[in-house]
């Protein structure tokens, strides 16, 4: 079980004595929040995954996860679709990153675009959220569709970047241009942790925003691992 170093326990409550303004509300606030946004992932199964070649498989693996977790922290709602699992055509959403969606139900569709699955939609609508992070594979069909369709019916998305991945780079390139230019907005698994903490005194999730860090990995979660031994010495 991560726990905190009694030194960095000791820091958190040092940054609650600190001045920091009343929080916003947090259904309202133009940045993201889990009040107001709701987390969707599409497709993380053996074939889309395996045919990604625009980033490394495993750091997108490693994102998706730390971008579901971090959702779940801060208990933000998440919706998860397959395709063509029922049919026998594909492979349930990857172990790796199945085990961390659990008790969360697996919305199964034939559609490429899941905002043609009436299923789908409905469950986005009962989240009650106009904002959507949107992860899926891949970027130019599975992410791209739900996406245009989300936003002519007025939601504002987020596309996690780096939790996502085409079968080129020029394919995932060019279908991120194509979002950015319809209103779409490019965010990061980094900026996503970061914007739901938003400040260290909020120590009920502190601990697992650094371990959220440490466990996606990359050059903070190197830091924050080295940081939290350290101080255990």
């Amino acid at each position: 079980m991560f726990q905190l170093s009694s030194k960095l326990n000791c820091n958190i409550l040092k940054f609650k004595k600190m001045s920091s303004l009343p929080i916003r509300s947090r259904e309202s606030d133009h940045l993201l929040t889990a009040e107001n946004a709701a987390l969707i992932v599409i497709d993380y199964q053996p074939p889309q995954v395996n045919s990604i070649a625009s980033m490394d498989r495993q750091l997108l693996i490693n994102n998706i996860v730390g971008t579901i977790n971090a959702a779940k922290l801060y208990g933000m709602p998440i919706v998860l679709s397959t395709v063509n699992v029922k049919t026998g055509l594909n492979q349930e959403t990857i172990p790796q990153v199945k085990k961390h969606l659990d008790g969360i139900l697996s919305i199964d569709r034939t559609s490429i675009n899941s905002w043609e699955d009436k299923e789908f939609v409905e469950a986005v609508k009962a989240t009650g959220r106009k904002k959507l992070i949107m992860a899926a594979l891949w970027t130019e069909a599975c992410l791209a569709f739900p996406v245009l369709d989300a936003l002519q019916e007025g939601y504002e998305v987020y596309m996690v970047v780096d939790a996502v991945g085409g079968t080129s780079k020029e394919a995932h390139d060019a279908a991120l241009r194509r979002l950015e230019q319809a209103g779409a907005h490019p965010i990061s698994t980094v900026q996503f942790f970061c914007e739901l903490q938003r400040d260290w005194s909020r120590a009920d999730t502190a601990e697992g925003f650094i371990k959220l860090f440490i466990e996606t990995g990359g050059t903070a979660g190197i830091q924050f691992g080295y940081d939290t031994a350290d101080s255990e010495k």
